[in-house]
């Protein structure tokens, strides 16, 4: 059984992740499915061994998501502050945000999966949705099973199935923003805007580092709900004497499928320490979104520091 349970971690907390909209409750709710199913023993009642174990981690997940507020990104928090704006606000606690996840423990190798549907905007969006229709439509649009499968793992109707993916649809349809393009080793272009915008930045080349935006870029800093829209107010927040940036440096780290990074700058005693856990999305030729993630002691027991 232990060796069973073992070989679906990984695609369990990539499920897990998309219906949570975190990492770390991914992983507890993937503990709290193994223990069940110990408690259970497979019967085939539920279809395949694949079938039953997802059917208990969405029970996990539902019962997780009854009492919790929807997580979101700052964009969906409340409008764009002016790049003058000084106060932050108070930070909101890590249960009201998506937070990011290691590649590593939701990505299967031998499994072909949508990368894009990691992405943080993409997860966000699937917060709007109910939990029984989060689940019909990551079961059915991203892990692409059949719909008498799913409907075998809800205890329901294929009707229902189908019904509840076409309001999950139209729901995202309003909710979710044009997908990004996932970096890929062989897009040169991409590999190159990326090397251009880390060269800026750890240069504080402001003027070269806005050019590399699309011209409607967000700048978001979680924990705190302030945020920026659009090349001129992220520069003007970049060359304020009082948020340089000058000395870090950005160490590359895989997460959520997207470009992302280690931001780390010199501690008291020279040695370079994490300050940042950075993910930016790519459309085209241009950065779309900067996501940098403060709470990096709890991050860095998930994705260990930086390499």
């Amino acid at each position: 059984m232990r060796v069973l349970l073992e070989s679906y971690r990984t695609e369990l907390t990539g499920y897990c992740y998309r219906m949570l909209g975190s990492g770390f409750e991914a992983e507890d709710a993937v503990q709290e499915t193994f223990v069940r199913a110990w408690r259970s023993a497979y019967d085939g009642r539920r279809g395949s061994e694949r079938t039953w174990l997802y059917a208990i981690a969405t029970n996990v997940c539902i019962d997780m998501l009854r009492s919790a507020q929807r997580r979101a990104l700052a964009v969906d928090l409340g409008p764009a502050a002016e790049a003058g704006a000084a106060d932050f606000g108070p930070p909101l606690g890590e249960h009201r945000w998506v937070m990011p996840v290691p590649d590593a423990r939701v990505l299967p190798e031998d499994r072909v999966v949508r990368r894009e549907t990691l992405r943080l905007a993409f997860v966000a969006a699937l917060q709007h949705l109910p939990p029984r229709q989060r689940a019909v439509l990551i079961l059915r649009d991203v892990l692409c099973w059949h719909a008498d499968e799913v409907a075998v793992l809800l205890d329901c109707t294929v009707a229902s199935v189908t019904s509840a993916l076409q309001r999950a649809r139209a729901t995202l349809r309003t909710v979710a923003p044009a997908p990004g393009e996932p970096l890929r080793p062989a897009d040169d272009a991409q590999r190159r805007l990326l090397a251009r915008y880390c060269d800026a930045f750890e240069r504080h080349d402001v003027d070269t580092l806005v050019a590399l935006l699309h011209e409607d870029a967000t700048m978001t800093m979680p924990p705190f709900v302030w945020w920026l829209r659009g090349r001129d107010h992220i520069r003007a927040a970049l060359l304020d004497p009082a948020a340089s940036c000058a000395g870090a440096r950005l160490v590359p780290v895989a997460a959520n499928a997207s470009p992302a990074y280690w931001q780390t700058r010199p501690g008291p005693d020279g040695a370079h320490v994490p300050f940042g856990l950075v993910l930016i999305d790519v459309a085209g030729p241009r950065v779309v979104s900067v996501t940098t993630y403060l709470d990096v002691d709890r991050l860095v027991g998930l994705f260990g520091p930086p390499g």
